[in-house]
């Protein structure tokens, strides 16, 4: 995969879904469109970070290739460079898979 040049803005996260193994049971396909979006996710791009109130910048708890959890309708859903990623807030990450 070629490096991207995007570079999410304030305590954006850019994250790109993993995707699960395709389960066929008693012989029934489930359609991409029916299928759920996974939680697991790898982070690809980092934003500025949060600012506080009195304008200095906390830094993320997470970091580029980092596997995290996130909420089930979490964040905004993008396509660049015909690749599907997910812009999320840091707030919307539930856990970091060890």
């Amino acid at each position: 995969m070629a490096k991207l040049k995007i570079k999410p803005v304030g305590d954006r996260i850019l994250v790109q879904h993993v995707e699960g193994k395709e389960q066929v049971r008693g012989g029934v396909i489930i359609p991409d469109t029916a299928k759920e979006k996974s939680q697991e996710a790898k982070i690809v791009a980092l934003g500025t970070g949060t600012k506080a109130k009195d304008g200095t910048t906390t830094a993320f708890e997470v970091q580029v290739g980092d596997s995290v959890l996130l909420g089930k309708f979490a964040g905004s859903d993008v396509t660049l460079h015909s690749q599907k990623y997910t812009l999320v807030r840091e707030d919307d990450i539930l856990a970091i898979i060890a």
